[in-house]
């Protein structure tokens, strides 16, 4: 499969024409009955080597680690930092691998994260309080530094989704460390964290409406990595997963995941729908056994979230362009299209 930014790289390399690549996107949403933003397209595999090809990395970086390890903790993540670079010399800048160059990002970005903190674990074993978030943090920004370089090298697009979360870590453990008292009120953060890196994602979004480049890459990624800081959080503030939920906070969590729905409809990414799946299963599973479907009450649940699923994907299009005609002139146009350009 040729993802978007394949399509444009091949335009601007001369193997084939602009009207050659719009002809070819017009037929593939002909085709699809949908504009072919809608069809949220990201590069996971190149092809079956690409599994086969991970599954070796991943067998080499751990046994690397393993070895550094044994020798201290913080020369297990310095290995894989510096071996996932090196890797990502041949399989990420010449093979343009995709699942690879993944793999390689998070091994390095990863590495330097364990390196780190191996090293601060070894020279203070016992770190807490005050000290140990400041040292959080600091972990954090490295990772974050790592996680820049390496997107200057590669410009893989799951890079600054990487670096982002680096930076909530960063920001998390400095508020913990100049007000202790705030661990206790952790969710609230990350949530805030989560909306920032929602509005990156869509900043990179807006650039890009009609998703033919990387930009879109990047922007799949961010907001697959907001939509659990965002989706947790909410959910954890209701208490969802404390005790036997009521019949109230039930219909609330229902009510909430119309919200993303909306959400995931107008902006046209599908991650906070993903990510909340699980509190709506255990909502919608609370709600019939409190009405007495105790034996059936799983299956009656995966039974109406699975319809519900499918008929959103069948009617993704209609039911975005209802979405999408709620909102001003504006806003509209900065939006992927509903209907495919003529």
């Amino acid at each position: 499969m040729y993802s978007e930014s394949d399509i444009d790289g091949a335009v601007a390399a001369g193997a084939i024409s602009p009207d050659a690549a719009a002809a070819l996107r017009r037929h593939v949403a002909t085709v699809h009955a949908a504009p072919a933003v809608d069809e949220e397209h990201f590069r996971l595999l190149t092809g079956f080597n690409d599994i086969f090809v991970s599954i070796a990395l991943a067998l080499l970086l751990a046994a690397l680690g393993q070895i550094g390890f044994s020798i201290s903790h913080g020369l297990g993540g310095a290995f894989i930092a510096a071996a996932s670079w090196m890797l990502a010399l041949y399989f990420t800048d010449r093979r343009r691998m995709a699942l690879p160059s993944i793999l390689l990002l998070l091994g390095f970005v990863g590495g330097v994260a364990g390196a780190l903190a191996g090293t601060v674990e070894a020279i203070w074993p016992n770190i807490g309080g005050t000290a140990g978030a400041l040292a959080a943090s600091g972990v954090g920004l490295a990772s974050a530094v790592a996680a820049w370089l390496h997107w200057r090298r590669f410009m893989v697009p799951i890079t600054v989704a990487a670096g982002a979360a680096a930076l909530v870590v960063v920001a998390i453990g400095l508020l913990v460390a100049a007000f202790p008292d705030i661990k206790h009120g952790v969710w609230p953060i990350l949530l805030l964290c989560g909306v920032a890196v929602f509005a990156l994602a869509m900043r990179w979004d807006m650039s890009d409406p009609r998703r033919e480049t990387r930009r879109a890459d990047v922007a799949f990624w961010l907001h697959l990595a907001a939509a659990p800081m965002i989706a947790h959080p909410i959910f954890q503030l209701l208490g969802v997963f404390n005790s036997e939920i009521g019949a109230g906070v039930a219909v609330i969590v229902l009510g909430l995941y119309l919200l993303f729905a909306a959400i995931a409809l107008a902006v046209d990414r599908r991650a906070l729908l993903v990510s909340s799946l699980v509190y709506v299963l255990y909502a919608l599973y609370s709600l019939f056994r409190s009405a007495g479907a105790v034996e059936l009450g799983a299956a009656f649940t995966a039974f109406v979230i699975g319809s519900a699923l499918l008929t959103l994907s069948a009617f993704w299009q209609p039911m975005r362009a209802m979405v999408v005609g709620w909102l001003s002139q504006p806003m509209r146009l900065r939006l992927p299209p509903v209907h495919q350009p003529t």
